[in-house]
C-alpha cells in the first residue's frame, strides 16, 4: 500500500500542492511567532545579564502600591543618605545611585525622535559607566549642559559629538552638548540621554534623591551581603540580590512577549483551523473521484484498514511538506517581524518551533483527512463494476442535530463568558466560538440550499443557461459548498466582529466627548514623561485663556485593593467634564474625595464616610466623602483633592491640563501652540480633535487586527481554487458533453465564475451574520466600560461582501481556463 500512496501522490500533485498552501500559510504563522518570540526573550535575557553582571544587591524602596504595569514606576525614591549608609557595610563594593526618568531628544529637524505614546521608550538616566550603556565614542558627561545619547537615536537625529542638542524633559525642553555616544544593545527603538548625577536627579527625578542603589560585592556571596545592607537600611527599603533583580527583569519582559506570543499564536490557530476545512474538502473530493479505483483495491485483496493507510499517508505526507515549507516561510516571517519593531541582529532558533511546526501541520492535516479516509474504506469491491459508484452520504438529520446543538451549547458558553461571573471569561468566550463555528459549518449544508438559490437568481436572469447550469452546480453537492463557503465564513465572521467593535468604539468615544467634554482644549503629553505642574502657570497666561487646571492620576489601596484615582484642580476638572454632583458638596477639601454612583454603591458608601487610603509613599491619609457624582469616563470613578496628591508624590507628573478660553476658535488654538512651541512632545486638542484621535487609534487597531485574519481569508481563497479545480476534473465527462451540445468556451468559463461567486458570497453572508451577531454581543458584554453605543458599519459589510465575490471571480480564474481548454472528445470518453 506505500506504492499505492506514492502512486496517488504522484498522480495528484497539482491538487495536494493547493492543499498544501492552506498548511504551509497556517504553520508559517505559527513557526514565525514563535522564532520571533524566541529571539525577543533571548535578546533581551542577554540585555539584563549585562545590565547585572556586576550588580551583587539592589537596594530600592518597597512596592507598598501596585502601578498595575511591569514597570518600578510605583516605588518612591530613595534619600542620598541611604547611599552613604550603604558603604559603611562590610563586603560593599563600589555602590552607586542610579537615576531614571524620561528624555526624549529632538533632532535637527524639529521633530522628536520616537514614535510617541505607543512607541519605544525615551530613556532618561544618569551616567554611572555601567549598566546598559557602554562608551561607544567620546566621552562621559562631567558637567551640567553635557549629554551622551545612544548611537542609534544620534544618528537619526542627525548630530555629531560637539553638537548642540535639545532635550525634552517633564520640566521642558533642555540645551546640552553632545560630549558622547552609547552603545545600548538591541533595545528595539528605544532612545537614552545620559546627564551627570546632579543634573538628572534634578530635571529627571528631585534634588537629593535616587530612583536605587547598585553595588558589588568584595567576597560576600549575594545572600550574605544582601542580608548584612537590609539591616542597616532604614524602613522603606529593601535590599534584593542582583540574581533576584535580573530574574525580575526577565520575567516582567517574558510576561510581555508570552502574552505577545499567545495573541499572534489566537490567529495563527484561526488560519490553521480554516485550512483544516480545505484540507478536508480535498480530500473527500479525492476520495470520491478515485471510488471505483478504491473499489478495485478492495476487490483484489486490500482490507479497509489498508486504504485507510494509504489516504491517511498521502495526509501525512502533504502534512510534512507542508510543514517544512511552512517553517521556512515562518523564518521569513520573524524577519519581517523583527525589521517592523525596528530590531536588528540574527534570529534565535530553538526546538519549540521546528516541534509545534510539524506537530501542527501533520496532525491537523491527517485529522482532517481521517473522516474521508473511514469513507474510502467503506467502498464496497462490488462498486468496481459499475459505473455510477458514488460514496455513501450520511443523513442530513444527523448534521442538523448535532450542528444545532453545537451552535446552541456555543451561544450559551459565550453567554457565560460574556455576561457571567467567572474568573478567566476569555476561555468560555473562546470555546463557545469555536463550537458556534462548528455548528454553523455543520448546519451549511442545510442553509445552503435556500440560500444558494436566492443568491444563484440574478445570475440565471443575467447569464441564462451559464447562470442557470453555475447554480445547479453550487446546489448539487451541499456538503462540498458549504465546506467550501464555511472557510471565507471564520475569517470574515471574525473581522466582522472586529469591525462592529470598532465602530462601536468610535460611536461611543465621540458620545462620551459630546456629553461629557466641557473644555475648549486639552493639552496632553506624547511622549510618557507627563508634565510638569509649572506648564500649567505657563498656558494660564496665553492670550484667549481664561483658566487651565492640571489634573494627575494615581493609584492607592482601599480595603488591600489597588484603586486608582484622578487628582486637581477640583472646580476646573468638574467643570471642564460636565460632571453632575448628585449627592453632597462639588467643593473639596484637602482630605476629601469624590467618587461616583457605582463605587459608592459597591462599597456602600454615603456623603460623609470614611475612607483610610494607603498611597505609594507608604503613608495612610483618611480620606471623607465629601460628594458623589454620575459617573464620568473622563473622571474616573475617584477624584482626590490636588494637595492629598501632591502630598504623597515625590515626582507629581501632570496628565492633562483642562483649558477653558474666551473664545474656542483657531486663534486662541494657535495662541496655545505658540506658547507650547519649545514642547513638540506635547499637543493641543479641541473636541473634534480628540474624536478624530480616538477614531486614529481604534482604526488602528481595527486594521491590524484585521491584517492578521486576513491570512484566514487567503487561506479560505485558496480553498475555493482547490475546490473548484478538483470540481472540474471530477465534472470532465460532464463538461465534455455540454461543449458537445453547444456551449460555447466563454459560456463555460462564465458557469464556472459564476459558480464560484455564489460559494464566495454565500460564505461571506454567513460570516458577516455571524460576525455583526459576536461584535452585538461584545459591545453588550462592555457597556460597563463605556461602549455603549452599538455601531454596525453597514457600507464597510457591504464592502467585504463585494470583497468575496471578487474572491470568487479571482479563485475562478484558473479552473475556468482549465475548464475551456479541455478537448471534447477526450472528455466525453473520460470515465
Amino acid at each position: 500500500m506505500a506504492r499505492v500512496t506514492l502512486r496517488n501522490l504522484a498522480a495528484h500533485k497539482i491538487r495536494l500542492v493547493l492543499t498544501a498552501v492552506a498548511v504551509i500559510l497556517g504553520v508559517a504563522f505559527v513557526a514565525g511567532t514563535l522564532v520571533f518570540t524566541d529571539t525577543m526573550n533571548k535578546r533581551f535575557d542577554d540585555l539584563f545579564d549585562r545590565v547585572g553582571q556586576n550588580v551583587a544587591v539592589d537596594v530600592r524602596s518597597v512596592k507598598v502600591v501596585d502601578s498595575g504595569g511591569p514597570d518600578d514606576s510605583a516605588r518612591p525614591p530613595l534619600r542620598e543618605s541611604v547611599l552613604a549608609t550603604v558603604k559603611n557595610v562590610p563586603g560593599v563594593k563600589d555602590p552607586v545611585g542610579t537615576v531614571d526618568g524620561y528624555a526624549a531628544l529632538v533632532g535637527k529637524n524639529g521633530k522628536v525622535v520616537g514614535t510617541g505614546q505607543n512607541g519605544p521608550p525615551q530613556l532618561g538616566t544618569n551616567w554611572t559607566g555601567d549598566g546598559i550603556a557602554r562608551l561607544a565614542s567620546g566621552r562621559a558627561p562631567a558637567a551640567p549642559g553635557e549629554v551622551v545619547v545612544d548611537k542609534a537615536s544620534a544618528k537619526k537625529a542627525g548630530y555629531a559629538i560637539g553638537d548642540g542638542v535639545t532635550v525634552l524633559v517633564k520640566s521642558g525642553p533642555q540645551r546640552a552638548t553632545l560630549v558622547g555616544t552609547a552603545d545600548i544593545g538591541d533595545m528595539m527603538g528605544a532612545t537614552l540621554v545620559a546627564f551627570d548625577t546632579t543634573t538628572a536627579q534634578r530635571l529627571l527625578l528631585k534634588p537629593g534623591y535616587y530612583s536605587e542603589i547598585r553595588m558589588g560585592s568584595t567576597g560576600p556571596d549575594e545572600a550574605t551581603l544582601r542580608d548584612r545592607v537590609a539591616k542597616a537600611l532604614p524602613s522603606g527599603t529593601e535590599a534584593v540580590t542582583g540574581a533576584k533583580l535580573r530574574d525580575e527583569n526577565k520575567s516582567a519582559i517574558a510576561s510581555i512577549m508570552s502574552f505577545f506570543r499567545t495573541f499572534l499564536l489566537v490567529f495563527a490557530l484561526i488560519s490553521i483551523f480554516v485550512g483544516a476545512f480545505i484540507i478536508f474538502n480535498t480530500f473527500s473530493m479525492l476520495v470520491a473521484q478515485r471510488t471505483r479505483e478504491l473499489a478495485l483495491l478492495r476487490a483484489i485483496g486490500a482490507a479497509r484498514a489498508q486504504v485507510t493507510r494509504a489516504v491517511i499517508g498521502e495526509a501525512v505526507a502533504v502534512g510534512f511538506v507542508g510543514s517544512t515549507l511552512g517553517l521556512l516561510a515562518g523564518i521569513g516571517l520573524a524577519e519581517l517581524l523583527q525589521s517592523t519593531t525596528g530590531s536588528g541582529g540574527s534570529l534565535t532558533f530553538t526546538a519549540t518551533p521546528v516541534i509545534w511546526s510539524y506537530a501542527v501541520g501533520i496532525v491537523v492535516t491527517v485529522v482532517s483527512a481521517y473522516f474521508p479516509a473511514r469513507r474510502a474504506a467503506k467502498v464496497p469491491p462490488v462498486a468496481a463494476m459499475r459505473d455510477d459508484v458514488a460514496l455513501p452520504q450520511r443523513s442530513m438529520r444527523i448534521r442538523l442535530g448535532v450542528g444545532s446543538l453545537l451552535t446552541l451549547a456555543g451561544a450559551a458558553l459565550m453567554g457565560l463568558g460574556l455576561f457571567g461571573h467567572v474568573s478567566n471569561p476569555a476561555v468560555p468566550v473562546g470555546a463557545g466560538a469555536f463550537a458556534v463555528f462548528l455548528g454553523v459549518a455543520l448546519l451549511a449544508p442545510v442553509i445552503s440550499k435556500p440560500v444558494v438559490r436566492v443568491l444563484g437568481w440574478p445570475f440565471a436572469r443575467l447569464l441564462r443557461t451559464p447562470g442557470r447550469l453555475a447554480r445547479q452546480n453550487a446546489l448539487r453537492n451541499p456538503r462540498r459548498t458549504a465546506a467550501t463557503a464555511s472557510a471565507l465564513m471564520i475569517g470574515l465572521a471574525l473581522i466582522t466582529a472586529v469591525n462592529v467593535l470598532g465602530s462601536s468604539m468610535r460611536s461611543s468615544v465621540e458620545s462620551q466627548v459630546d456629553k461629557q467634554f466641557g473644555a475648549d482644549y486639552v493639552i496632553e503629553p506624547t511622549g510618557g514623561g507627563g508634565l510638569s505642574p509649572e506648564l500649567v502657570a505657563k498656558v494660564k497666561k496665553t492670550d484667549g485663556v481664561t483658566a487651565a487646571g492640571a489634573v494627575y492620576a494615581g493609584n492607592g489601596k482601599v480595603s488591600g485593593k489597588r484603586v486608582a484615582y484622578s487628582a486637581g484642580d477640583t472646580a476646573e476638572m468638574l467643570s471642564g467634564t460636565r460632571a453632575k454632583v448628585v449627592a453632597g458638596s462639588a467643593a473639596l477639601p484637602r482630605d476629601g474625595m469624590l467618587v461616583d454612583e457605582d463605587t459608592a454603591k459597591h462599597n456602600a458608601w454615603s456623603v460623609g464616610s470614611s475612607v483610610p487610603m494607603l498611597f505609594p509613599d507608604g503613608r495612610t491619609e483618611t480620606l471623607k466623602i465629601a460628594g458623589i457624582y454620575a459617573k464620568n469616563d473622563f473622571l474616573g470613578p475617584r477624584v482626590i483633592s490636588e494637595g492629598a496628591y501632591l502630598a504623597h508624590t515625590a515626582n507629581p507628573s501632570v496628565e492633562v491640563i483642562i483649558v477653558t478660553a474666551h473664545k474656542a476658535d483657531a486663534a486662541t488654538k494657535h495662541a496655545l501652540e505658540q506658547s507650547l512651541s519649545a514642547r513638540p512632545d506635547v499637543k493641543v486638542q479641541d473636541q473634534a480633535g480628540l474624536k478624530a484621535d480616538a477614531r486614529k487609534q481604534v482604526d488602528g487597531f481595527v486594521t491590524f487586527l484585521t491584517i492578521l485574519l486576513v491570512m484566514s481569508v487567503i487561506i479560505a481563497a485558496v480553498g475555493v481554487i482547490n475546490t473548484l479545480a478538483l470540481s472540474v476534473i471530477e465534472r470532465t465527462r460532464e463538461i465534455g458533453l455540454l461543449r458537445a451540445i453547444g456551449i460555447s468556451r466563454r459560456q463555460l468559463r462564465r458557469m464556472i465564475r459564476a459558480e464560484s461567486v455564489v460559494i464566495a458570497v454565500f460564505g461571506a453572508v454567513l460570516g458577516i451574520g455571524i460576525g455583526v451577531a459576536f461584535g452585538a454581543a461584545l459591545q453588550h458584554a462592555l457597556r460597563k466600560e463605556g461602549l455603549n453605543v452599538l455601531s454596525i458599519p453597514v457600507g464597510t459589510l457591504v464592502t467585504y461582501l463585494v470583497v468575496a465575490a471578487v474572491i470568487g471571480v479571482l479563485a475562478a480564474l484558473w479552473p475556468a481556463w482549465r475548464a475551456g481548454r479541455m478537448d471534447v472528445l477526450k472528455a466525453i470518453s473520460t470515465e
